[in-house]
């Protein structure tokens, strides 16, 4: 007996030591109603609207700590939102959480520099800091977190998708690499297994907000990536033929470089394989060096200084253009505010970094992980894959810093933010324009918006399933790499092509309900860019505020779906719900309402904002064909009045009284009009 009971000891301690990693190597599982996949600020106006809606169980998941995408993760805190009006620059309506969170980043600024916009930048009047961006989209989930509505995860990639038949009905993500789980928000963690290798997220409905769409690949729903040949949607600037040269084209990402005011000079490392020729077409101090060096015709040179001490006193868009200014955050220097104050970040066209054809090293290592992995797009590489472009996309970044700040002894002054928490400085993302594409029920393409005017009006198409109104330029950064002498193991620098540019106009148009919806795939919606859209389109449907309003429009969508228990296709074939979805969206759900028909003067909290919307989406009110002015405050004839009346379907003794009656202004002729019409059982007609 002595000898036996050392031995069950033993083994009884080898069981419990084993017992330790089966536990850990258990995945962690959740049940959801929506689950939306991505940390971008498409993915987190899709939480917390759903929230809002009253979706019980949400489940947002990120693969990085940091929410907030272009404002945060992605480094771009000049906001996107310009548009011409009267021939000059001017800001898009804003609407919808966009709104709300623009509000809140210049509450910001005047709380901590006394003014809302304290840049003076060429290329916005919004800027924010990474940081005080990140806190913003915190405060934003956070009463839904608390509440129980919301649970966020971090740190998780898409490895896996269930499904039920045609139905989504799960996915399976893998720890992120290199995150930790100090990273974790501690009241998100608790409860959790940190050290699960796997999360298993059932859910009756996914929103793929990721920034490659990785669900919607791994569902196996159909979807596109580069350009589209000219066959597929007869695109005035679409390819005639997809070749080797063109297959793998998209907008170029940048990683954005992000600094501050120092009380040192200093100049950074050049960063490995820094080559000075890269960088002789950022400013025209080195033309002389980029002619020498042997350019061809048509490679980018930037012909401008790279500093200029300039307020821009014309406002954004007004000369001079310069590095520094370009895309400045705070300007201390003006201001008379402490060195240390000034921020700026730097998104310079020749630190694009294009995706059609790889360098040779970055080629090489693609290749080493799997034969043939440097022919393919980069939507379609693993995450592990990606992660090797991008090292080498900061390499390049990192080399334009160095570069400027050898040649211009002011921007040794500026050091690297550490507010990213990341080892290298550098923002956790690249900032994306261009990824994967939905095959969608619509497929918004370049000539329902195009237009050879320099000044929108509105779009050849206006869908009656609107779900947010935008525009925004067809504006395609420089899409291909050119070799010095054609070798990919030389220098390189950017080429724009003659029919993907940054100079196409567009009209103010409408996005679709159904280019959210997949032609095939039940229990999935598309996010952020991950929507029906060509290539061509995906270039002027990208900004900070039309993200938002993408995923806040298709979380709406995603809450009629759970609560009456429909497939998106139904959703998308239904005229009653339909009317309801762009009702709740005009009028707001805890906060501002959404800009569905995209008047320029008309902001969410005018009296008429969600009449004028809806009865001018449904056709009964007219907008003006050659002005994009609602004009609340002019005066209705009687004649407009008398046909505005015609216009609607309603009992007899009901248009007699509204006959009866002549309002003052168009605002009151259109809440006039809404209270008399059943907007929610209106046919979808043209508008």
């Amino acid at each position: 007996m002595c000898c036996r009971t050392p031995t069950r000891l033993v083994v009884a301690f080898i069981l419990l030591v084993l017992a330790v990693p089966l536990r850990a190597a258990e995945p962690q599982r959740l049940e959801a109603d929506l689950l939306v996949v991505g940390g971008g600020e498409s993915a987190v106006a899709a939480a917390v609207q759903a929230a809002r809606l009253g979706v019980a169980r949400v489940v947002l998941v990120s693969d990085i700590a940091m929410l907030g995408g272009q404002f945060s993760a992605e480094g771009v805190g000049n906001v996107d939102e310009w548009t011409t009006v009267n021939g000059k620059r001017a800001r898009f309506p804003r609407s919808g959480m966009f709104l709300e969170v623009a509000r809140a980043i210049e509450a910001t600024n005047v709380r901590k520099y006394g003014k809302a916009e304290p840049a003076n930048s060429f290329c916005a009047w919004l800027t924010v800091e990474p940081r005080e961006a990140a806190r913003i989209f915190e405060e934003l989930v956070a009463p839904h977190v608390a509440s129980g509505r919301l649970r966020i995860e971090r740190g998780w990639e898409p490895v896996k998708v269930e499904l039920t038949g045609n139905r989504v009905a799960g996915v399976t993500f893998a720890r992120s690499a290199g995150f930790s789980p100090l990273q974790r928000d501690p009241r998100e963690a608790a409860g959790n297994n940190p050290n699960a290798p796997l999360l298993e997220v059932r859910a009756r409905l996914t929103m793929d907000a990721s920034d490659w769409g990785d669900v919607i690949q791994l569902s196996g729903a159909k979807w596109s990536a580069g350009p589209d040949p000219k066959s597929r949607f007869d695109e005035p600037s679409a390819p005639a033929q997809i070749t080797e040269a063109n297959r793998r084209e998209m907008n170029p990402l940048t990683w954005c470089v992000v600094v501050r005011g120092s009380t040192k000079e200093s100049i950074i490392p050049e960063p490995p394989g820094f080559d000075p020729r890269r960088y002789f077409g950022c400013s025209r101090e080195t033309r002389t060096n980029f002619l020498a060096t042997g350019w061809p015709k048509g490679v980018l040179f930037m012909n401008v200084p790279a500093f200029a001490d300039t307020t821009h006193p014309g406002g954004p868009y007004s000369p001079p253009v310069n590095i520094y200014t370009h895309r400045r955050l705070v300007d201390a220097a003006h201001h008379k505010w402490p060195h240390e104050q000034e921020a700026l970040f730097f998104n310079w066209p020749p630190q694009d970094y294009p995706l059609d054809v790889w360098p040779k090293s970055v080629a090489d290592a693609l290749d080493a992980t799997e034969p043939g992995a440097s022919r393919k797009n980069l939507v379609a590489l693993t995450p592990a894959q990606r992660r090797i472009v991008f090292e080498d996309a900061k390499r390049h970044s990192l080399g334009l810093l160095h570069h400027v700040q050898k040649l211009e002894p002011r921007f040794r002054r500026l050091e690297l933010t550490d507010e990213f928490g990341t080892p290298d400085r550098l923002p956790p993302k690249p900032y994306i324009r261009e990824g994967l594409r939905l095959e969608a029920l619509t497929m918004l393409r370049e000539q329902d918006l195009r237009t050879p005017h320099p000044e929108p009006r509105w779009a050849k198409l206006m869908p009656a399933d609107a779900i947010f109104g935008f525009q925004f330029n067809i504006d395609f950064h420089p899409t291909r790499r050119q070799f010095l002498r054609d070798d990919p193991a030389a220098p390189w620098a950017t080429i724009h092509t003659a029919t993907r540019n940054w100079s196409t106009h567009t009209d103010r148009g409408m996005f679709p309900l159904r280019g959210l919806v997949p032609v095939e795939r039940d229990g999935l919606l598309g996010a952020s860019k991950n929507i029906g859209v060509s290539s061509v389109v995906q270039s002027a449907l990208r900004l900070h505020g039309q993200m938002m309003l993408c995923g806040q429009a298709g979380a709406t969508a995603a809450w009629l779906c759970l609560r009456d228990n429909l497939q998106p296709r139904a959703l998308a074939a239904d005229a009653r719900r339909i009317r309801e979805l762009q009702r709740t969206l005009a009028h707001g759900t805890n906060g501002p309402g959404v800009l569905l028909w995209p008047y320029h003067d008309l902001p969410p909290d005018h009296p008429a904002f969600t009449a004028a919307n809806l009865l001018t989406l449904a056709g009964l009110w007219r907008a003006d064909a050659d002005s994009i002015f609602f004009q609340p405050d002019k005066a209705i004839s009687a004649e407009e009045w008398r046909t505005a009346v015609e216009r609607i379907s309603v009992p007899a003794a009901t248009s007699a009284a509204l006959r009866a009656q002549l309002p003052a202004t168009r605002a009151a002729a259109v809440r006039a009009l809404a209270a008399a019409v059943d907007f929610e059982n209106l046919p979808l007609g043209k508008p």
